[in-house]
């Protein structure tokens, strides 16, 4: 019986050491297993694997995708104009055992390759060009990284400029700046309305000088449009050729001589 109790627990150590020893990884997780500090190619995952502690160690890595959000970093343009710019980072891992081995933290050393490829990057622009070209500028951003972080079996996806914090005195030199554009605009618009306006004018008058007729109609709708009003008073514009007709036929008189009275007549 003696003898019988140290078998039992021999027996019961090396199942909670096999029990120990299972890991269940996710399916988006890899395992990268050190066995006498020799890496096991492949990396093991997902589902159940045996992990035989002090022999093997495990460093588990993700698959998915993330988020690394670059802090603000002090630029100084082209132009001369120095402002605040941070940016996102969407990355994920492609081969697990680069990013255990060729890196100590991949997580860590990207985010300071970043911030000096925005740094450099956006050094290279002018602030017109970092606020209408950003997208071309990320694409750039993403490429020059990404270049670098391959070696460790790690993927950037995308880059994204997230912020840009001008001086207050840039932000009111723009604000002034796009008033005088929006003015500008509206000018270019009335000229242009004037000028269409001017030219519908010379078309009319043109049209109204080839056919006469067309201006008679005109008086007609003024008329009809005169009556349909509660005036006192009624203008009818006549022609210029009627009035100097009515001038010809009219008798003519001498504002010299005065106008002699008549007489009345007697009754009979």
């Amino acid at each position: 019986m003696i003898g019988g109790i140290p078998g039992l627990i021999v027996i019961l150590v090396l199942i909670i050491y096999l029990f120990n020893s299972i890991k269940i990884l996710r399916e988006y997780e890899r395992g990268v297993i050190f066995r006498l500090g020799r890496v096991l190619m492949p990396p093991k995952g997902p589902g159940v694997i045996l992990v035989f502690r002090p022999i093997d160690q495990i460093v588990r890595v993700s698959l998915r995708q993330e988020v690394l959000e670059v802090p603000p970093q002090d630029v100084i343009t082209r132009d001369n104009v120095t402002i605040k710019v941070n940016a996102v980072i969407t990355m994920r891992v492609l081969e697990p055992a680069k990013a255990v081995i060729e890196v100590a933290n991949y997580v860590h050393q990207t985010s300071q390759f970043a911030q000096t490829t925005l740094r450099s990057v956006l050094g290279e622009v002018e602030l017109d060009g970092l606020l209408s070209h950003r997208d071309a500028l990320n694409q750039r951003i993403q490429s020059i990284i990404d270049q670098r972080t391959e070696p460790w079996g790690v993927k950037v996806v995308s880059v994204e400029v997230k912020q840009v914090d001008l001086p207050e005195s840039m932000t009111r030199a723009m604000a002034r700046q796009a008033e005088a554009e929006r003015e500008k605009r509206s000018k270019i618009i009335n000229a242009e309305g004037e000028f269409a306006a001017a030219q519908r004018l010379v078309e009319a008058g043109n049209l109204l000088a080839q056919q006469p007729i067309t201006l008679q109609l005109r008086y007609l709708q003024t008329l009809t449009e005169i009556g349909t009003e509660k005036n006192t008073t009624v203008v009818f514009p006549l022609p210029v050729e009627f009035i100097s007709l009515l001038g010809r036929f009219a008798p003519q008189v001498n504002p010299a001589s005065p106008i002699q009275p008549t007489p009345p007549q007697e009754p009979k």
